[in-house]
């Protein structure tokens, strides 16, 4: 039983109907399937769009009674999905698109005028799909939602870096001109925030340095406060 399956079995000796946000993603995708290999949990994966649906049909054996679509912000439909669930796996995250020409350019100022500091490529965030409106308000609504329909026990599946408003992820999707949107660490640390006051029995979990490796191959190292990003290595498998 992994570590997630310990978390949730707390709120109850009894098998559990988890409801996982995100449950497309990449994430998100993995800890449905976890649940789904035990007999100890009934998990429902929310996801957004039909082709995550698709995904989760054939990557996590979903079944149609097993997926709700639905978007984050629609606190209706979060409701609806709730309802019911003894816990959630909060799996959800504002998604970056890489701009293709910014890749363009870098590429000519590294290779054609060689040099040292050729800048990163820029990304930006779909409409309704920033930061704000997905790490902060949509993780509220989630919150709200699991807080009415009596949930025993809300998991947040948040990030390292929280605490670093420089970090380099916040700069992700900002804009020069204005400085206005990016940010993702610090809505998520709203969020987190508005979590821990909600009055839920909740868990919050920070990974760092997501990378897709097999589960169980190395040791997994903890902290709190980002302490673990002052080391050198700092990578966990997402599985």
């Amino acid at each position: 039983m992994n570590h997630l399956s310990l978390l949730l079995l707390v709120a109850s000796g009894s098998a559990l109907k988890v409801l996982v946000t995100g449950a497309g993603g990449r994430t998100g995708k993995l800890v449905f399937q976890q649940l789904k290999e035990s007999a100890s949990f009934a998990p429902v994966g929310l996801v957004r769009s039909k082709k995550a649906v698709k995904a989760l049909r054939k990557v996590g054996g979903a079944d149609d009674a097993e997926i709700v679509r639905a978007d984050v912000t629609d606190g209706a439909a979060l409701a609806a999905a709730m309802a019911g669930c003894d816990s959630v796996v909060l799996c959800t995250s504002a998604v970056p698109q890489i701009l293709p020409f910014s890749i363009a350019k870098v590429l000519f100022k590294k290779v054609v005028l060689r040099r040292a500091e050729p800048g990163r490529p820029k990304f930006k965030f779909a409409r309704g799909g920033t930061p704000e409106e997905v790490d902060w308000l949509g993780a509220k609504l989630q919150i709200d939602a699991a807080k009415a329909a009596g949930v025993k026990r809300f998991v947040f599946v948040s990030s390292m870096g929280g605490t670093q408003p420089d970090n380099f992820l916040n700069s992700i999707g900002k804009s020069d001109e204005d400085g206005s949107g990016g940010d993702i660490l610090l809505w998520k640390r709203k969020a987190e925030r508005y979590l821990i006051s909600s009055g839920l029995e909740y868990t919050i979990i920070h990974p760092g340095g997501l990378v897709d490796k097999p589960a169980g191959a190395r040791e997994l190292t903890v902290g709190v406060d980002d302490e673990l990003l002052g080391q050198a290595f700092r990578q966990v498998p997402r599985a």
